[in-house]
């Protein structure tokens, strides 16, 4: 697998965290190890992490998603057909986290879908809510900047999906 070397201004998708404009590449000292680091600042709060270079690979940093791949996200969460694990809130919330943390949009889009099928069914967990936002809100803003579309239509987009159901 190629490793994508980022520039200055690049966009790139941090896990859990989401879109992120590459500020600056910049060699630092932490703890007594020099090396490279990219600056990262998180589009949609503001945060700036610190991610080095070595490692950016391995902790999930990745290009955006391509116009191309926006069907795959949709026909995902269009697939109704499947069923919900009946397990605890906890160990649910559990396997939902891991698979945000992935930094894969498309199971960031699985998270969604079963969390808003499950929440058709039963209340959700306060944990279980925020999740879904989380999860909205990421796939959002990248499908957004991917489509070169406002974040509202596509908010729109996902309504129209899940009102479907």
């Amino acid at each position: 697998m190629c490793i994508k070397m980022f520039k200055v201004g690049d966009l790139a998708v941090y896990p859990a965290q989401g879109v992120g404009v590459i500020e600056a590449i910049e060699n630092r000292e932490v703890m007594g190890n020099k090396q490279q680091y990219y600056i990262m600042k998180i589009m949609g709060n503001g945060m700036k992490i610190m991610i080095p270079m070595d490692s950016a690979q391995a902790v999930g940093l990745r290009e955006l998603i391509t116009a191309r791949e926006i069907p795959k996200i949709y026909a995902i969460l269009r697939n109704k057909n499947v069923t919900i694990d009946k397990q605890t809130w906890n160990k649910r919330y559990r396997e939902y986290l891991e698979k945000i943390k992935t930094g894969s949009v498309y199971e960031i889009a699985r998270v969604l879908r079963d969390l808003l099928i499950l929440k058709s069914d039963k209340n959700l967990s306060f944990g279980e809510r925020k999740m879904m936002d989380t999860a909205k809100s990421l796939l959002i803003k990248e499908i957004s900047i991917a489509s070169n579309s406002d974040e509202a239509k596509i908010e729109e987009d996902l309504k129209k999906i899940f009102t479907l159901q």
